[in-house]
């Protein structure tokens, strides 16, 4: 059962009040992210704030809305007005927006109650978590292994239940990868359903705000909150498609679901396993597998390195030690404050991403780097028009393989790189993707699965998710 709407009826029918519930949740977070390492900032005087808030509108025999009183924590890169937001960098230290991002001006309006701000890989560039200022956020099935990222904060969070839900941003990966670590749900929305308005920009064109939740029930309701239109960005649309809410658990016989052979590819024989015994799954309910060839997917890994890098290089040159943020101590002119400030407040792994950003855009190279990806993206959002012209979903693996050990993706970087290979092709075409858990490895390790939906089509996905989640039993292993 979706874990909102059972606290919500707990919440109703006066079993608990919202204080209780949110003391009881400060009070796990006071124990537990010693460990996990999870949140950032914890904002518990604003929680009881509106715990309390709410608590006098059940007393006055007011309703409530699914979302009103749940706790719940979003990523250090969606900026909250007056609460200090980082991106887990050196460079933001002391950073507090004077606005808020619309996603959380829109769930603040329903009486969400904010936890506090989650951890991340810094400027959310990592898929381990660990390049984060303030060290890496823990897997909460073990803690000897990353959470993932660069949502990390948020999936340990919701996986170690010091949150209901979280907000977290996917450029290339960023929600489903930690999702399928941790064991959760993982939703990344169509580019331009949700708001970027307020979330601190990486890679402009790729970055997308979404839900990570315990079900795919909570993804849904939770999307559904923050799916709006909003005039202050540009590539908004909002939720074209209507409730997903109302679409799950709609009879998904006879529904086409194409598996493109490339993404079995250098993928573990646990996790191809495990997404092929979830098509197995998926036949004994009807519905009919597809196989097929999608030969651009080989592009994708090195089209949304060139892009996102080159977008990140443009977008984080606003960080320059003068108008807010770290500064560094002593400097002779403007140029070396400049200098020395990005020096010591970038980490390691952003400043690569700023360097080959700026390589790829240098005069010589765009040519021979930049155009010719942005030319690939088109192949590659092509194929995928191609593949929903003979399917209504597809299914491929979150991962290649189960969480690393924590010191494995700072030791190697690079090689780590290749852990987004299944989920950026879905940043590049602006498609809706969710990662639902779909087994264990031997070593007791989740394995996550994705399933990638047409553009808008959120409820169709989510209720083939939903489906498999049911029909699987999941949620009780």
């Amino acid at each position: 059962m979706s874990k909102i709407k059972k606290l919500h009826q707990q919440l109703v029918a006066k079993q608990i009040t919202c204080t209780e519930l949110t003391s009881g949740y400060l009070k796990k977070i006071e124990e537990k992210n010693g460990e996990l390492n999870a949140y950032i900032t914890i904002t518990g005087e604003q929680a009881l704030a509106t715990a309390a808030a709410v608590d006098k509108k059940i007393a006055a025999g007011e309703q409530i809305g699914l979302l009103e009183g749940i706790p719940m924590t979003l990523k250090d890169n969606i900026s909250t007005n007056g609460i200090e937001t980082t991106c887990a960098s050196k460079i933001l230290t002391g950073y507090k927006p004077i606005y808020d991002a619309t996603v959380w001006e829109l769930l603040k309006a329903q009486n969400a109650v904010l936890l506090g701000k989650t951890n991340m890989d810094e400027f959310a560039m990592g898929s381990s978590c660990e390049t984060s200022y303030y060290g890496g956020a823990k897997n909460p099935v073990d803690t000897n292994y990353v959470a993932g990222g660069s949502s990390g904060g948020g999936a340990s969070a919701v996986g170690g239940d010091i949150a209901v839900y979280a907000l977290g941003s996917d450029t290339g990966g960023s929600i489903r990868q930690p999702a399928a670590f941790c064991g959760i749900t993982g939703f990344k929305p169509t580019y331009g359903s949700v708001s970027r308005y307020g979330l601190v920009a990486y890679a402009s064109s790729l970055d997308q705000i979404g839900p990570i939740t315990s079900c795919v029930e909570d993804a849904a309701i939770v999307y559904d909150a923050i799916s709006a239109y909003d005039s202050k960005d540009s590539t908004s649309r909002g939720n074209i498609g209507g409730s997903t809410q109302n679409a799950i658990n709609n009879d998904i016989k006879g529904m086409k679901i194409g598996i493109a052979n490339e993404y079995l590819q250098g993928v573990r024989d646990e996790v191809k396993t495990a997404v092929l015994q979830a098509a197995d799954v998926y036949k004994s309910m009807g519905a009919q597998i597809v196989y097929f060839d999608m030969p651009s997917l080989k592009y994708a890994l090195p089209v949304y390195y060139i892009l996102a890098c080159a977008e990140a290089s443009s977008n984080l040159g606003r960080y320059d030690g003068i108008r807010y943020g770290y500064k560094t101590d002593s400097y002779n002119s403007i140029h070396e404050m400049m200098c020395k400030t990005r020096s010591e407040g970038f980490g390691a792994e952003v400043q690569r991403r700023i360097l080959l950003g700026t390589y790829v855009l240098s005069a010589g190279y765009y040519d021979a780097y930049y155009k010719k990806a942005q030319n690939l993206r088109g192949s590659i959002a092509q194929a995928f028009n191609n593949a929903f012209g003979i399917c209504d979903i597809m299914l491929a693996p979150t991962v290649p393989m189960t969480a690393f050990k924590n010191g494995e993706a700072v030791s190697d970087p690079v090689e780590t790189y290749l852990t987004d290979i299944c989920t950026v092709p879905i940043n590049i075409a602006g498609l809706p993707a969710i990662s639902i858990p779909c087994g264990k490895s031997t070593n007791g390790l989740p394995i996550g699965m994705q399933l990638i939906g047409n553009k808008f089509e959120e409820s169709k996905l989510l209720n083939a998710a939903y489906k498999y989640e049911i029909e699987s039993g999941v949620l009780l292993k």
